[in-house]
């Protein structure tokens, strides 16, 4: 088991860091047992799940010390009161359009996701069975990857839906480098990794209401 990376901790909660590949929690099958939450639990001895990242995205994760702060956490996060910011790189040189964004810059992707019941775990767009999404994303800058042009992007999911920012910036038509379920196979094979990277959380603190500013910087 490799050391966890606390990011933040008091008696009340916990952030971590989660490298790309370690699962949140448990899956099916003794193979899938090492996960960030039964790490923390060891670590910690009383570290409970408030939201999971995807296996294959890196970055910020809240944890909760008791279940009266996880019960607040968890709220806080369903009542969309958390804001979150990922990186990522996706394919192809993503364009801005000024008359489509915000006054600071956000511009909006609105598409529906529903299950794609066939090929589980994925996810589709569909805007007769799909469930309200929203994502907000913002340019940084251009750059190539493994001889891809590429775009480095900052992503706000307004929603939590499964797989949303993958599946969103890939209906687009710029899937993310490294996505092994939504990408083509040269896209998927640029990088060894998914590109994407929970790098930012802003929330208040359940117990003492401070206003928690928490960051990541992506290994990519």
């Amino acid at each position: 088991m490799s050391a966890l990376n606390c990011v933040y901790e008091d008696e009340h909660l916990l952030v971590l860091d989660k490298p790309s590949g370690l699962l949140c929690v448990p899956g099916r099958g003794p193979d899938k047992q090492d996960c960030l939450s039964l790490r923390a639990l060891r670590h910690f001895g009383d570290a409970l799940v408030v939201h999971r990242l995807d296996q294959a995205t890196s970055g910020l994760v809240v944890m909760a010390r008791n279940p009266a702060v996880q019960r607040q956490l968890s709220q806080a996060f369903a009542e969309r009161k958390v804001d979150k910011r990922y990186m990522a790189v996706v394919a192809g040189e993503l364009q801005a359009h000024s008359e489509a964004a915000d006054t600071r810059g956000w511009q909006l992707i609105d598409l529906p996701i529903a299950a794609d019941w066939e090929r589980r775990p994925l996810r589709v767009i569909n805007h007769e069975t799909g469930k309200s999404s929203q994502t907000l994303w913002r340019v940084i800058e251009h750059t190539t990857q493994s001889g891809i042009p590429g775009t480095r992007v900052l992503l706000s999911p307004l929603t939590g839906r499964t797989h949303q920012l993958r599946l969103h910036m890939a209906a687009i038509g710029h899937p993310m480098l490294g996505d092994a379920l939504y990408a083509s196979e040269a896209v998927a094979s640029a990088s060894p990794r998914l590109l994407l990277h929970a790098a930012a959380l802003e929330l208040s603190h359940p117990v003492t209401g401070e206003l928690l500013q928490l960051k990541s910087e992506p290994l990519f």
